[in-house]
């Protein structure tokens, strides 16, 4: 059984299909048809709603509004938590400032997007940061809506309604019911494991490591689910069932963010815009990447772990845990064990995860003093696009010398992989051009890269070799050379 709150109002499910969306639940179920079905894939954003949850410590919480795909999450991830479609803003014949703004822009042609485009204006309008300069807002604006593509009307009124929903912003139902609201879902706060079973499928819900970890042992053949943005295309996109499921979402072990001294620690279930802010501190490359990993909307709710344990070889962030040596825990039963990240990566979609054994956390070393890191995405489009080369770099200097250096490329062979014979031509070598160019040679020996309608195989080893050189002009004369990591 699990219970959420619609808007306001309790809903209690014990017998729905776990494999059901969001998307679905609402259309199909409810009759709100505002949210619309625009690709399924979570690439269109026309599908966007809402989910308050309850952040801060005990007497002093706040409701986090977030915007995700309801096309890619299972009703399952609903659990205690609040869900809010385009139906729930209008009040009393009064349409909410963020449906306005839209009108008075003229944001809207078709309409068929709009719903999406106004439940991220709302969650914009929700997060605004106080006392943001223009150009800061104009910066959020871009990224609220990166996910909401508009076929008709243009992105410029849109932007303009962006704007006045940041400046006009005035007290709206949900700021009226926040007490409220915040004790509904005190009250509906899991505290227990649970379970959603329609008969022949079944979602199981652990609160602990403990018990996800005796639930996997039990179940080897459930499927993970954190975030659902990779998993939930399986039914989406190839109209798979999924049996039985393990979602781990409310395991709050796995959701932490903690950094120590020499090292920052990611439950392998925190959102990636969980993991930004401590990532992005270090270093400020995998930042910028991250404002590149697909969407606002996928980036709410995507993991970390789930990035690493899909195994893609063109994911985004494993080269770039790879090139800052970080290292993943894995969890079976009561037993742990703690391996550097490339060696998780085995063949195309082949891990080193045993049966019954999961992602618990990656340990990202923090920065010394005389190491540098460089990260690049070369993709078709700016924005919410797979990568056709990333790179990564981590390079330390000693005395004119490279005294160490690891790399991390996705995109140039069947998993994400270090340069070795790139490496090893740039250890201990003077820290000149003469170097680099003999390394980016080396390339040629790490990898044999595949054409696909992303690139060529030509143009993957190109790149990549011109991307080193890059690295070192960066590295080289830091004001001669603009800083761009955002490659289309």
């Amino acid at each position: 059984m699990i219970r959420f709150l619609l808007n306001r109002e309790l809903r209690v499910e014990d017998r729905l299909d776990p494999n059901l969306t969001v998307l679905n639940y609402l259309r199909q179920h409810l009759g709100k048809t505002g949210t619309k079905e625009g690709c399924a894939s979570g690439d269109c954003g026309a599908c966007t709603v809402v989910v308050g949850e309850l952040t801060g410590a005990e007497g002093a919480e706040r409701i986090r509004y977030r915007t995700l795909n309801a096309c890619l999450t299972f009703v399952a991830a609903l659990h205690g938590k609040q869900l809010i479609s385009v139906e729930d803003l209008k009040q009393r014949g009064q349409l909410h400032g963020v449906q306005q703004a839209m009108v008075d822009c003229h944001g809207s042609q078709c309409g068929f997007c709009t719903p999406g485009f106004v439940m991220s204006l709302f969650a914009l309008q929700k997060n605004r940061a106080a006392g943001a300069s223009h150009e800061e807002r104009k910066a959020e604006a871009h990224q609220a809506l990166a996910g909401n593509l508009c076929r008709c009307t243009g992105y410029r009124p849109i932007l303009d309604a962006a704007e006045q929903v940041c400046c006009q912003a005035a007290p709206d139902q949900f700021d009226a019911a926040e007490a409220q609201t915040i004790a509904q879902l005190k009250a509906i706060a899991p505290r227990e494991a649970a379970e959603l079973n329609s008969g022949d499928k079944r979602c199981l819900l652990p609160l602990s490591i403990a018990d996800l970890a005796e639930l996997y042992s039990a179940n080897p053949q459930a499927r993970l689910l954190a975030g659902g943005t990779d998993l939930a295309l399986e039914v989406t996109q190839f109209h798979r069932e999924l049996p039985v499921m393990i979602h781990v979402g409310h395991v709050e072990e796995m959701k932490r963010v903690e950094v120590f001294a020499e090292r920052i620690e990611l439950g392998a279930a925190a959102a990636l815009t969980d993991c930004y802010q401590v990532l992005a501190e270090d270093y400020p490359d995998f930042g910028e990447l991250l404002q590149r990993f697909a969407s606002l909307q996928i980036r709410n709710q995507g993991t970390l772990g789930g990035n690493i344990g899909n195994a893609s070889p063109i994911g985004d962030t494993p080269p770039l845990l790879i090139a800052l040596g970080a290292r993943i825990v894995l969890r079976k039963g009561n037993a742990s064990r703690e391996l550097p990240i490339e060696d998780y990566f085995i063949d195309y979609k082949v891990t080193a995860r045993q049966e019954g054994e999961f992602i618990e956390k990656i340990i990202v070393p923090r920065p010394q003093a005389n190491q540098a890191f460089r990260a690049y995405k070369v993709s078709k489009r700016l924005d919410d696009d797979i990568s056709a080369v990333c790179a990564a770099f981590s390079v330390s200097l000693e005395d004119g010398r490279i005294s160490a250096v690891r790399s991390g490329f996705g995109g140039m062979a069947a998993i994400p992989k270090r340069a070795r014979a790139c490496e090893a031509a740039l250890l201990g070598q003077p820290f000149d051009a003469a170097t680099f160019e003999r390394a980016a040679v080396a390339l040629g020996e790490d990898f044999t890269p595949l054409s696909d309608f992303r690139a060529s195989k030509e143009y993957r080893l190109l790149t990549a070799q011109n991307l080193l050189r890059k690295c070192f002009l960066e590295l080289e004369a830091p004001q001669a050379v603009t800083r761009v990591t955002h490659y289309a």
